[in-house]
């Protein structure tokens, strides 16, 4: 049997036709019903015209490396004919597939693109040529940004970032009339598959308030409190931008020390507590620690005016405080994630600054305090972007939560945005439920002042290593911060590269352990000792560059969790009773998780 010969698109089906009528008029009813949803009135619609702002940005961005080629017009004939001698490589297989001969591809996807892993991409020569014409393409673009000349570092990103972005909405294998998988589904169902997929994207518009809340998870089989975010315990304490959560004690001794957590404000603390199986903080109970988590508002525009210094002092000041009520321990360990980890160092230099000695060890999961070498959404952040935020921001006091959820999708279009696309609203497969997913859908959203603060004192102008950062009138100098720190970076991240976290931890006065984690930014964190995915690294950090780092660590297999409680017993081992939650000088104001964190953006 020759390349071109073997089974086809299923065997030619005819559709039902009298089923296929019936379904294409409920598609252009549900398909009216998403356009009417997208169309209505601006100021119901979460600021469009951050639509035009970004779609702009592209075009300029673009322009300028299609200038870069302008001005060698040798050099752009020479990329030319490169691309078409490609095509006509391909066209010739082509040819020869067609007439029954063996030909090699021009260009192959890689083994991890799962796009084109149905056999009908490389078995018939039409989905192949669709699927090479597509390759030759995209890496083409991808290499007119990589060889063009002249173009600063950042707008370099920017464009490799937007021809990612383009390349993954282009794809063959997101339309029905390219994509053989779509074909066989919807002649197999007359359309049926279509009129689902377009009644859930009218739903998820009408959901999004006019823009597109992508469908990842089924969020029916999931409720905070009830299957997610249910280690058991108390809010003991709050105000205007947080609640604390103290939790039961499961064994008969605990720490001294207590542990407070301070998470993300981008998106909710439990990702640290998704089920009893993964829950960092069910674990760290069970160890024996006595656990405070701050869950964070989900700020409207009462908390326009809220910088990084309100969050310093109303979110881990005040916790400090309601800590010391609650156990009438004053010295504590912290752990900081992502941003929160940002703030929370910043609260560290602030406290180094003015004799504070609250805190006498931390912990940073995935953590930037340099910026030098920030992860993907630093594309996002220069002059003119963070100007077009701020305006954005200004009108409401605040940034929509889907603003940022929309932007970490885009970091991976390929695993985030198109394969629910395709499986949700082109084959009409309501998505699987997954805690994560859904988790990641929960969004926040960022007030005005603490999100322009972090944009341009972090991102923008990196200020905290270079000992420029004010906060409440108090220069801040991370070289005073002397007490242990535990460092943890991902290999895979790409918010926080595992460079930067390490380039940061060069930036502290005191003795850093550094231990990079195998994955990224969220499985990296969270892998818990029962099923371990991931291993990780340990190793001296001595001054030399991260790779010679890398290569000297030393690996171990399994969880990092119990290497990192051991560095937290060692600091402070003495133990004594354990705290119930609300038994101390304050009162449970209600159950974990609170009320917070049940607010929607």
């Amino acid at each position: 049997m020759s390349e071109s010969e073997g089974p086809r698109l299923t065997e030619p089906q005819v559709p039902d036709f009298g089923a296929l009528s019936e379904n294409m008029a409920q598609f252009v009813e549900e398909a009216s019903r998403a356009t009417a949803a997208y169309l209505k009135p601006a100021d119901q619609r979460n600021g469009r015209s951050g639509l035009a702002d970004g779609v702009g940005e592209v075009v300029k961005t673009l322009g300028q490396v299609a200038e870069t080629w302008m001005v060698d017009p040798q050099r752009a004939l020479e990329a030319q004919t490169r691309l078409g001698t490609q095509f006509l490589d391909l066209w010739s297989n082509t040819l020869k597939r067609m007439q029954g001969e063996q030909a090699a591809p021009v260009v192959a996807p890689s083994p991890a693109d799962r796009r084109f892993q149905d056999p009908e991409w490389s078995r018939n020569a039409v989905f192949d040529f669709l699927k090479q014409a597509y390759l030759v393409t995209s890496q083409w673009a991808e290499a007119m940004v990589d060889e063009a000349e002249g173009l600063d570092d950042h707008t370099r990103d920017k464009a490799r970032f937007y021809v990612k972005q383009l390349s993954a909405a282009l794809s063959p294998s997101n339309f029905v009339a390219t994509n053989p998988e779509l074909i066989r589904e919807t002649v197999k169902e007359a359309g049926a598959n279509l009129v689902r997929g377009m009644k859930m994207l009218a739903e998820d518009v009408e959901a999004g308030g006019g823009e597109l809340k992508l469908r990842q998870s089924d969020s029916a089989k999931f409720k905070v409190g009830e299957n997610l975010a249910v280690t058991p315990g108390k809010v003991v304490f709050r105000n205007d931008l947080i609640e604390l959560i103290q939790y039961a004690p499961t064994t008969e001794t605990v720490l001294k020390r207590p542990l407070l957590i301070v998470p993300p404000w981008i998106n909710k603390y439990y990702i640290l507590d998704l089920n009893p199986e993964k829950s960092f903080i069910r674990w760290a109970v069970d160890q024996g620690l006595t656990v405070f988590c701050i869950s964070w508002v989900n700020p409207d525009e009462r908390q326009a005016e809220k910088g990084f210094g309100d969050y310093m002092r109303e979110g881990i000041f005040a916790a400090l405080d309601a800590i010391e009520q609650a156990t009438g321990e004053r010295s504590v360990t912290a752990i900081g994630y992502c941003v929160g980890g940002t703030l929370l160092a910043v609260a560290l230099a602030y406290m180094a600054a003015t004799g504070d000695k609250r805190i006498e060890s931390a912990t940073f999961f995935t953590t930037q305090v340099d910026f030098t070498h920030a992860g993907d959404l630093k594309v996002f952040v220069d002059e003119a972007q963070v100007q077009a935020v701020e305006a954005m921001m200004r009108s409401r006091g605040y940034l929509e939560g889907s603003r940022m959820a929309t932007a970490f999708n885009m970091l991976r279009p390929n695993d985030l945005i198109w394969p629910y696309v395709v499986n949700v609203y082109l084959k009409g497969k309501a998505p699987f439920p997954f805690d994560l997913l859904y988790w990641n859908s929960d969004a926040t959203r960022m007030p005005a002042a603490n999100h322009s603060f972090y944009l341009r004192n972090c991102y923008l102008e990196n200020k905290l290593t270079k000992g420029e950062m004010i906060v409440d009138n108090v220069r801040l100098d991370l070289k005073k911060v002397t007490i242990p720190i535990f460092n943890l970076a991902t290999r895979e991240d790409h918010i926080a590269p595992a460079i930067s976290v390490y380039v940061g931890s060069k930036a502290f006065g005191g003795p850093v352990e550094y231990v990079v984690a195998g994955s990224g930014h969220i499985a990296g964190v969270v892998n818990p000792p029962a099923k371990p995915k991931y291993g990780y690294w340990t190793g001296a950090v001595n001054g030399q560059a991260y790779e010679d780092w890398l290569g000297e660590a030393t690996e171990h297999k399994g969880s990092w969790w119990p290497y990192w409680f051991q560095w937290v017993e060692q600091q402070a081992p003495e133990r004594v009773p354990p705290h119930q939650p609300g038994e101390g000088h304050l009162p449970a104001l209600c159950d974990a998780p609170g009320t917070y964190v049940r607010m929607k953006a």
